[in-house]
Order: C-alpha cells, then sequence, then structure tokens
C-alpha cells in the first residue's frame, strides 16, 4: 500500500498507476529492470502466471475474466466483435479476492510443472 501512496504522486493523467515517461503502459522491459536490478530472483511474467494459475486453479474464475485482466484478447474477429464487455465488475470483485490472497501470510503462489 505504501508503494500505491508513493505512486500517487507519478500521476499524469494518463490513468496508469506507474505511468511511463516515454509512452504508456510501462513496457515489459521496463518491469524486467525494475525487478532484475535489485537481484530478485524472479521475473514479470512469472508474477502474471502465479495470478492466472491462482485465478483458474484456485477460484475457477472465467477464462474470459482472467484474459481480461491481463489484457489478452480473446477468440476471432466475430467474437471480438460480440463481446464488447471490458467485464469491468467482474475483475474488480476478482482483483479484490487476489488482494486478499496476497495479504495472506499463509499464501502460497508456486510455479505449477
Amino acid at each position: 500500500m505504501g508503494v500505491l501512496a508513493d505512486a500517487e504522486t507519478l500521476k499524469d493523467g494518463s490513468g496508469y498507476v506507474f505511468p511511463s515517461l516515454r509512452a504508456n503502459p510501462l513496457s515489459d522491459m521496463t518491469l524486467s529492470k525494475l525487478v532484475k536490478e535489485p537481484s530478485f530472483d524472479a521475473d514479470v511474467h512469472g508474477f502474471r502466471t502465479s495470478f492466472r494459475t491462482w485465478g483458474q486453479e484456485r477460484m475457477n474464475f472465467p477464462r474470459e475474466v482472467l484474459e481480461a485482466a491481463l489484457g489478452h484478447t480473446l477468440g476471432d474477429a466475430a467474437e471480438q466483435a460480440y463481446a464488447r464487455s471490458d467485464l469491468f465488475e467482474k475483475r474488480c470483485s476478482m482483483m479484490g479476492r487476489w488482494a486478499e490472497f496476497l495479504e495472506n501470510p499463509q499464501a502460497k503462489v508456486t510455479r505449477v510443472a
């Protein structure tokens, strides 16, 4: 929560929590550098994978809601033309559950073989 409070000072009107100086959103390379510089044994895609695995295996959230939260599009052009919802309310609910999970000291997000 402290990081998010500090991020308030970075607001630039783009709507992103962590805006980029050059383009929004931040690139995966920028995020990778931030993770690797302090020598964390992790990568950005691992965070996304942990979220996706948790949502699918522990919570059984619908695939389209999980994929929308990751910024992915699903289906062919015809399906995308008719599926116009951003699933915002469902994503908000899901992200609240994800936050609860991460705040739990007993929570374990592990790599699936």
